[in-house]
């Protein structure tokens, strides 16, 4: 496995993976996103901001961050994933006239159970609440206390078990079996499937991004843990923007599976230390995203933890106060330009997303 820092063209571009027959499940159905959305509380639109000064320093026409530290109060824009999946269970129960004070009990009795590294939790807890459901998190011993604490403020269960998200998602899966739980999981794999609804969710963030900006994008780049926030994101842009923008994958050079498995053709796990990128550090992709990120983006690239870390002060400077996940995007855009890759210059117009507040 390569550990150093890499750029690679993707081989499969527009066609996908061999295995695939060109085929892409990942959803772009945007409008019953948003639909459904509406019964979720704070489930407002959140900011395209433009940084001139950055965009000079760096060296590119337009730099625009869309801005996802604050959707729906929970600090990330997983906020949009599990709450949409449970809003969804809730329709299926619920008339769409009822007042709020039955939405609520919409789905008492039913538990809903994941592994996490954080934010995908905090959004299956907040969602759970919301309709009357409860949730059950499992974490790993590496996922800070800090996210433990902020869910179990929503009413959920939290459960520390394993040495990593993998060995966590075991345990997840087991608890649902043995308790006929709702495993609900933003990750794909063989004969599981309902990662692909978590990932329509965030649709809603790649319509705003879209809409908002005044011009298309030249270069889009998006960070990349199992993928599926990536993968929904890049396949919005198709449906808007068709092959124009490049749309570049951001992956630590501690966990890049995804690079891995577009080298191999196919899915792969892969092995390396723990990365500072902790929602990103991810050894094993969802499959679903895999299959659609080689169908929709040019580009893969790894940055190192240092990369991730340095332009941390850099971006709070400018109001982008984020994590080393949240703004990986922006250091593998300067990584690129210090390359002197991915036909970057003064002309080039960027888009990036803020990901997540601060852990």
């Amino acid at each position: 496995m390569q550990t150093t820092k890499e750029i690679i063209t993707n081989p499969f571009f527009s066609k996908g993976l061999p295995s695939d027959n060109g085929i892409d499940l990942v959803s772009t159905n945007v409008d019953s996103v948003r639909e459904l959305l509406k019964y979720c509380p704070k489930a407002d639109r959140t900011p395209l901001t433009i940084s001139p000064e950055l965009a000079q320093k760096i060296g590119v026409q337009n730099l625009w961050f869309k801005d996802e530290r604050e959707r729906m109060g929970l600090g990330s824009f997983k906020a949009l994933g599990a709450a949409y999946v449970i809003a969804s269970h809730a329709a299926e129960v619920t008339p769409m006239d009822s007042p709020y004070e039955v939405w609520e009990k919409s789905l008492n009795g039913t538990t809903y159970v994941t592994a996490s590294a954080g934010n995908h939790g905090l959004s299956l807890a907040a969602g759970a609440r919301l309709f009357g459901a409860k949730a059950v998190i499992y974490f790993s011993k590496t996922v800070p206390k800090s996210f433990a604490d902020k869910i179990r403020s929503y009413g959920a269960d939290v459960v520390i078990a394993g040495n990593n998200y993998e060995e966590s998602m075991l345990h997840a899966q087991k608890a649902a079996k043995d308790n006929n739980w709702i495993l609900l999981s933003d990750v794909t794999w063989d004969g599981y499937d309902m990662g692909l609804k978590v990932m329509e969710g965030y649709l809603a963030a790649a319509a705003e991004a879209y809409e908002d900006c005044p011009n298309i994008p030249s270069h889009i780049f998006l960070q990349c843990g199992v993928g599926g926030f990536a993968a929904s994101m890049a396949a919005y842009a198709r449906k808007i923007y068709g092959n124009d923008p490049k749309i570049i994958i951001v992956e630590p050079t501690k966990a890049p599976v995804v690079i891995e498995s577009i080298k191999a053709g196919k899915a792969v796990e892969v092995v390396g230390d723990v990365s500072n990128m902790g929602r990103l550090d991810c050894k094993a992709p969802s499959t679903r995203a895999l299959s659609s990120l080689a169908r929709t983006s040019t580009h893969f690239m790894t940055i190192t933890d240092e990369d991730a870390s340095e332009c941390l002060n850099e971006l709070e400077q400018h109001g982008f106060e984020t994590s080393p996940s949240g703004g990986a995007g922006y250091a593998g855009l300067i990584d690129a330009m210090s390359q002197n890759q991915l036909e970057l210059n003064s002309s080039s117009n960027v888009m990036l997303f803020l990901t997540e507040i601060p852990a």
